[in-house]
């Protein structure tokens, strides 16, 4: 208890930074999206600080569409920044101002080298088996070449070493002799992704930088560039890829779609954080997490190193934990926006009949598209009946059931699933069948096939003029059909012997 009051004490003291950094060239998938968890969650963990930043200086592959798929899908997950978005686009004065500082200073230099004289040098390194990287033939040179815009290098130092004190992969050594210069501006003088990243984690007070170990080798450029501008470094954690379950990178077939499209088949928010927080992390034995839990329990240096597998099935049982969980207007929401694709409009006055149906229908359905498609006969009439069950249930033997059932339910003064279940009680009393035998062919005439809620509960919901009209509607099915073949009486042999 007392190291738990000293950690809560120390929270506020700690300043914790963290940024969640994406590129707006593609889809926000989710390992962009468990990336931005763990950021998020470690900022919320420390009482810190959580920034969205949008690295948009790829100009020829970044696109609106995809910066609103980018906001879009962190306010649906319920990511809220505490900062930003900032987009790298509007910083590009700060950029420049930095690069003229390090020009200045001589930690970076302009390099004329044409693109005819890298492809030569990384021909000849090729031949001789060495690892192709700029030589750094440009470092010391101070005079311009005539019709060439420069490109601007860092100047990484030749030699000694950095260590990154990685919190997932641990101490991992870099050779200074082994990175050559990086380009820090392009010839038309934009900034380039490893400079821009520098000068945003400098100027925001980024503590905790948070990402994918495949930009780990980024790392050793981006430190050696903060301390040219004394800048202090922050902590670094890379985290491990997700694969597919067949072990393979994870890709559209696997589940590597916009996280918005989550959101259209009807998941959770909450289930998929659910889920992604688990991909790497654990807290015991324990599955199920809500939002709080994840972020009272969330360590970084709790993550593995090794990948993790996307296991769709796993995704979907969260999300029945989490909508068997749901408060209702949880539940409404969600069932109403999946009833939408159904064109179907539920009424503010229908909103009751979409709270019972969403409470109804919690535990049948893994998730909101799934629970919409089995609802729909509760907001519209359906066109046609289930074959098997209509010719097992909506039948000459049933049609009595089904007319003193009408009969029965017709005479209800109170609607409720009480009276309900006592009226079909009586019926299979009075008929000298099982309740089943009644139950059964009322749920194919009111919702058209042989599954549904407990009778009780789906004839309240659907309503007293509904009910009753298509009630009628299947006593005229059933009438219709055929009466069914006798059973031929089987004739019985004379005994053998005299």
């Amino acid at each position: 208890m007392v190291n738990q009051l000293r950690h809560t004490l120390l929270w506020p003291l700690m300043n914790v930074v963290t940024r969640f950094a994406p590129s707006p060239t593609g889809m926000l998938h989710i390992g962009s999206v468990r990336t931005a968890l763990f950021s998020w969650l470690y900022a919320r963990h420390h009482r810190g600080k959580f920034i969205l930043r949008i690295e948009d200086t790829d100009r020829e592959r970044s696109t609106e569409d995809a910066v609103r798929v980018i906001l879009d899908g962190m306010q649906w997950l319920g990511l809220d920044a505490d900062e930003g978005p900032y987009y790298q686009t509007q910083r590009f004065d700060r950029y420049r101002a930095v690069l003229a500082q390090m020009l200045a200073a001589g930690n970076a230099y302009r390099c004329y080298c044409s693109k005819e004289q890298l492809e030569a040098m990384r021909t000849a390194q090729l031949a001789r088996k060495e690892k192709p990287r700029y030589d750094g033939r440009c470092r010391l040179r101070t005079e311009p070449r005539p019709d060439v815009a420069p490109v601007i290098r860092y100047k990484n130092p030749l030699d000694g070493e950095v260590l990154v004190d990685d919190q997932v992969h641990g101490r991992v050594l870099f050779q200074n002799s082994e990175l050559d210069d990086l380009i820090i501006a392009r010839s038309d003088g934009t900034p380039t992704y490893n400079f821009c990243v520098v000068v945003d984690d400098m100027d925001m007070g980024v503590t905790h930088v948070i990402r994918g170990d495949d930009h780990l080798n980024n790392t050793p450029r981006q430190i050696n560039m903060l301390r040219s501008l004394g800048a202090s470094l922050p902590v670094y954690a890379h985290l491990p890829m997700i694969l597919g379950a067949d072990g393979a990178k994870l890709s559209k077939r696997h589940g590597a779609v916009s996280v918005l499209q989550y959101q259209q088949e009807g998941y959770l928010p909450d289930a998929l954080l659910n889920y992604l927080v688990r991909l790497g992390w654990s807290h015991g034995d324990q599955e199920l997490f809500t939002r709080e839990q994840m972020i009272a329990a969330f360590d970084i240096k709790d993550v593995n190193k090794s990948a993790s597998a996307f296991n769709p099935e796993k995704l979907l049982w969260l999300n029945q934990q989490h909508i068997m969980r749901a408060p209702p207007s949880t539940l409404a929401a969600g069932l109403a926006q999946s009833l939408d694709p159904l064109k179907i409009i539920v009424a503010p006055e229908d909103r009751p009949l979409l709270e019972g149906v969403a409470q109804a229908q919690r535990e049948r359905a893994r998730t909101f598209k799934e629970m919409a498609q089995n609802s729909e006969y509760f907001f519209r009439d359906f066109d046609d009946y289930d074959d098997k069950a209509a010719s097992k249930n909506l039948t000459s033997e049933t049609l009595p059931y089904l007319s003193t059932l009408q009969q029965g339910l017709g005479s209800l003064t109170d609607w409720n699933a009480a009276a309900v279940d006592e009226v079909i009680k009586l019926v299979a009393s009075a008929s000298g069948v099982g309740l089943g035998k009644v139950a059964q062919p009322l749920r194919v005439a009111v919702t058209g096939g042989a599954v549904s809620p407990p009778i009780d509960v789906t004839v309240t919901l659907l309503g007293r003029q509904r009910t009753l009209a298509r009630l009628s509607r299947a006593r005229s099915y059933a009438a219709s059909r055929p009466a069914a073949p006798a059973t031929p009486a089987v004739a019985r042999r004379p005994p053998a012997g005299g």
